[in-house]
């Protein structure tokens, strides 16, 4: 994979992933909902500057979970394009 790749640029491939694997498509989830509780606690400036902690938590574990998935798209294109 390009180092450019984004998840949108593997969609075809997510939504393949996430039918057939089971791990993939619950890390995949995990991934999408840490996402949108970050976005959603960074806007809100009052619970924002009380969690910092939490939120940079939050963010390595997506971070975590993005290197996971991405492994897996990878290891699949080498199986699909082998």
């Amino acid at each position: 994979m390009r180092k450019t790749d984004t998840l949108q640029d593997n969609r075809d491939i997510i939504i393949e992933l996430k039918q057939k694997d089971s791990h993939f498509a619950t890390i995949f989830d995990e991934h999408t909902q840490l996402d949108q509780q970050i976005n959603r606690l960074e806007k809100d400036v009052v619970k924002h500057a009380s969690r910092d902690e939490e939120i940079e938590q939050m963010k390595r574990r997506k971070l975590y979970l993005k290197d996971e998935i991405y492994k897996i798209i990878d290891k699949n294109k080498i199986n699909t394009y082998a």
